[in-house]
């Protein structure tokens, strides 16, 4: 393919995807604008209107932002690219950093540094997005607990854990770009799996201890309930844990984290202080579901999966000069341009990858519905209703989604649908007509 047709191929799927995504996201501002002032019929007994209106309005500015947001990623995305973004920013280094040291380890440096350059520069171009996100929108609705000093405690230690664990690995990618063959993706993506496999390992009990305190769950009652639950359903886990999330948010969350034998279950304090033990064991009993259905492991395979279809289109990418140059890049003739094709492969992917998310998304539903009927099967149904309604209004997660909207990004199904499904989990004054009309 010619060079000027993969420009072409590139500047039509970023259009494309933009458009997309404005058109999605306006469809969901209208929608959930237009139901704000009357709360579903299935919900009018259990949520009140002003927590109908607040998640609506929360919804809507968190779109709004995330409009904007596209905004300025796709005018940046271009600048990286076909303005010359990224061509001067490797020129630079490229003359500065890589004379520093002989031979090989000056093109390492080089090739360091630009992903470090390139990383910093990106953080710092998102940055305001992210901190009217935390200290504007989640302060406004009640959401943020983070004083600027933990919010810059944070991204110190951040950055800290980032540069430790991800130039080693960048650096092994590199030599192995530069070292193993042809066939250096292969060993890159097993590298790649290795490292992610160990990471599930350590995140526990090295790298989430970092940012919150860990305690052993407390109440004996619900201790016993839990670890019965988990007997019946066959499932083992090295410890049950509270984490201290109230010192940043007010969401709610309980989940599971660890490989194998080093599994633990999490609680958020924010969960236990609003869900009652039956509602905390529903909860636990849909994750649980997630790993009698397999789905963790699935979605690890998965993930593993695309990255090895990744790394083999990246093995052929970087060995095509019509990759660069239609992308606004000059390759070097002096010095490895391994990091270079890494980046523009990165910034590329994603566009892309966005016509894939309806697919992505309708999996996640489907293993959602799966562990819904487990944890039925296994715990209260009405109380899992209940606990679903109550973190939903704890989210402020509009109860109201635009159906398209919803089809194409919702990794969960919406609350309507959610429930409609549940035996047994009808919320009080509504009914099976009631619930499938909800949302429309």
């Amino acid at each position: 393919m010619q060079i000027h047709h993969l420009t072409w191929l590139f500047v039509l799927a970023l259009v494309a995807s933009f458009l997309g995504r404005c058109w999605l996201a306006s469809r969901q501002i209208r929608h959930v604008a237009r139901h704000r002032n009357e709360v579903p019929a299935a919900f009018a007994d259990s949520v009140s209107l002003a927590a109908h209106q607040k998640a609506a309005d929360y919804s809507i500015e968190k779109l709004r932002l995330g409009l904007l947001s596209a905004a300025v990623g796709s005018a940046v995305l271009l600048g990286w690219t076909l303005l010359g973004g990224l061509e001067l920013l490797n020129g630079l280094l490229l003359e500065s950093v890589q004379p520093l040291l002989p031979g090989a380890w000056g093109d390492m440096a080089y090739q360091l540094s630009l992903l470090l350059a390139f990383v910093v520069i990106g953080g710092l171009i998102e940055l305001p997005f992210e901190l009217y996100s935390t200290f504007g929108i989640e302060q406004r609705f009640g959401f943020n607990r983070m004083s600027w000093r933990m919010y810059l405690a944070d991204s110190v230690k951040s950055a800290a854990v980032g540069m430790l664990i991800g130039l080693p690995i960048a650096a092994l990618i590199l030599w192995l770009m530069g070292a193993a063959g042809a066939m250096w993706w292969l060993w890159a993506w097993a590298a790649w799996v290795g490292f992610n496999l160990l990471i599930l390992v350590l995140y526990p009990t090295v790298i989430a201890p970092l940012f919150n305190r860990f305690e052993p769950l407390a109440d004996e009652s619900l201790k016993s309930r839990v670890q019965a639950l988990m007997q019946r359903c066959g499932f083992a886990a090295k410890g049950l844990f509270v984490m201290d999330g109230s010192r940043r948010s007010a969401h709610a969350n309980a989940y599971f984290t660890g490989l194998g034998a080093a599994k633990r279950v999490v609680f958020f304090d924010t969960l236990l202080s609003k869900l009652t033990p039956g509602e905390v064991e529903a909860v636990l009993a849909h994750e649980l579901g997630h790993f009698k259905h397999k789905h963790v492991r699935n979605r690890i395979i998965m993930m593993f999966g695309f990255s090895l279809a990744g790394f083999a289109l990246l093995g052929w990418c970087s060995s095509q000069l019509a990759f660069y140059a239609s992308l606004g890049v000059r390759p070097s003739p002096a010095a490895p341009n391994d990091a270079l094709a890494l980046l523009l492969f990165l910034l590329v992917i994603p566009v892309f990858g966005f016509f894939f998310s309806p697919l992505l998304a309708g999996l996640s539903r489907r293993d959602e519905f799966q562990a819904d009927a487990y944890a039925c099967a296994q715990a209260d149904g009405s109380a899992l209703a209940s606990a679903l309604l109550k973190l939903h209004e704890d989210n402020a997660t509009t109860l109201t989604p635009d159906p398209v909207y919803a089809r194409f990004y919702y990794s969960h199904p919406p609350a309507v649908e959610r429930l409609a499904a549940l035996p047994a989990a009808r919320p009080a004054g509504a009914n099976a007509a009631g619930l499938a009309s909800a949302g429309a």
